[in-house]
C-alpha cells in the first residue's frame, strides 16, 4: 500500500492544474468520503482560479440529491457507495457548474460503516468530461481513515491527468 504524502499530492495537483490550464479546461469536484480534500489540494495551487470552478461536498443522501441530482431510487437500490451513485454525482456536478471536467468520489473511509459487501476502504470514483460518457472505477484501499482518503485523492487526480493526456 502506497499512501501519498502531502507533498506528493501537491505535486500531482500542480501537474494537473498545468494540464487543465493548457487545455482550457475547468474542474468541478463532487466529494463525499474525502470531505472536500480534492478541492483543497487543487486550490492550494496558486492561480487555481484559472482552472478550478467549484467543489461540492455532499455527505448525506439529501445533499447528494439536492446538490448533485442523485435520484432517490438510486440511493435506495444501490446505496451511496456504488457505481450508479458515483456516475450520477459526476454528471450532476457538470450540470450544476460551468466546468468542463468533473470528478466524484463516494466511499467508506472508516473506521466504521463498512459491511461484508462494502468493507472499509471501498471507494467509487467517477470522472467525466462534458459531452462524453462517464468512467467509474471501484477501489479497495487499505489503512486508516486518513490513509484511505489520501489514496482516494491520489487516484482521483491520477485519472483526471489521464483524461487530459
Amino acid at each position: 500500500m502506497h499512501v501519498p504524502h502531502e507533498d506528493a499530492l501537491r505535486a500531482q495537483a500542480q501537474a494537473l492544474g498545468e494540464q487543465l490550464l493548457a487545455g482550457h479546461h475547468t474542474l468541478v469536484t463532487a466529494e463525499s468520503c474525502t470531505g472536500g480534500w480534492i478541492a483543497k489540494v487543487m486550490t492550494d495551487i496558486a492561480g487555481s482560479s484559472e482552472w478550478f470552478d467549484c467543489g461540492m461536498v455532499a455527505y448525506s443522501y439529501e445533499a447528494k440529491q439536492a446538490l448533485l441530482g442523485v435520484r432517490p431510487q438510486t440511493l435506495d437500490e444501490h446505496g451511496a457507495v456504488s457505481r450508479e451513485t458515483a456516475v450520477e454525482m459526476v454528471s450532476g456536478a457538470l450540470v450544476n457548474s460551468g466546468a468542463s471536467l468533473a470528478v466524484a468520489v463516494t466511499g467508506i473511509a472508516g473506521p466504521g460503516g463498512g459491511s461484508e459487501d462494502k468493507p472499509v476502504g471501498t471507494v467509487w470514483i467517477a470522472w467525466k468530461r462534458r459531452g462524453r460518457y462517464p468512467k467509474a472505477e471501484v477501489f479497495h484501499f487499505d489503512g486508516d481513515r486518513d490513509q484511505v482518503r489520501r489514496q482516494t485523492v491520489a487516484a482521483a487526480l491520477h485519472e483526471l491527468e489521464g483524461l487530459l493526456g
